[in-house]
C-alpha cells in the first residue's frame, strides 16, 4: 500500500546517474514528481521514462523536478539515460531503502508507483495506476498542466 496524500515524504540521500549525491532536501521550495519503477530499459518503464523525456520542457517550464527512482545501479541507469537521451536523474536506489520507505517494495524491485510532493515536502498526490505512454501528460495535468 503506497503513502498517502498528506504524509511527510520521507527524506532520502541516494547517488543520481552520475553519481552525483542527491537528497530530497535539495529541493526544498519547488514541486517534486518522483516517481519509481521496476527496471531499467524493460517495455513499460521505457515507455514511461520516454513520456517524461517527452515533457520534460513543460515540467522545467512550471520549476518542476522529475526524478526516476528504481533499484538498478548507476551504471544500469547511465546506459538507460544514454540510449534514450532521458534529461532528468534516475536515482540508484540499490539498496531498496527509498524504495522501502514510500513503500512501493514489490520484493527485489519498485512497484510503479508516482508520488508529487510540494515544497514544503507534503505528499499531494499519490499515482499507483500509471498509464506508461501517458503518464507523463497525466501528472501534468493534475499539477497545473
Amino acid at each position: 500500500m503506497a503513502l498517502i496524500v498528506g504524509t511527510d515524504a520521507p527524506s532520502f540521500t541516494v547517488k543520481d546517474t552520475n553519481g552525483n549525491t542527491v537528497s530530497l532536501s535539495d529541493f526544498a521550495g519547488k514541486t517534486v514528481v518522483l516517481y519509481f519503477y521496476p527496471k531499467d530499459d524493460t517495455p513499460g518503464c521505457t515507455k514511461e521514462a520516454c513520456s517524461f523525456r517527452d515533457n520534460y520542457t513543460e515540467y522545467q517550464g512550471k520549476d518542476i523536478v522529475v526524478l526516476g527512482v528504481s533499484i538498478d545501479d548507476e551504471s544500469s541507469h547511465q546506459q538507460f539515460t544514454e540510449k534514450y537521451s532521458l534529461p532528468f536523474p534516475l536515482l540508484a536506489d540499490t539498496d531498496g531503502a527509498i524504495t522501502k520507505a514510500y513503500d512501493v517494495d514489490g520484493g527485489g524491485y519498485a512497484k510503479r508507483v508516482t508520488y508529487v510532493i510540494d515544497g514544503e515536502g507534503k505528499i499531494i498526490h499519490v499515482d499507483a495506476a500509471v498509464n506508461t505512454a501517458t503518464h507523463a501528460q497525466d501528472i501534468l495535468a493534475l499539477v497545473g498542466g
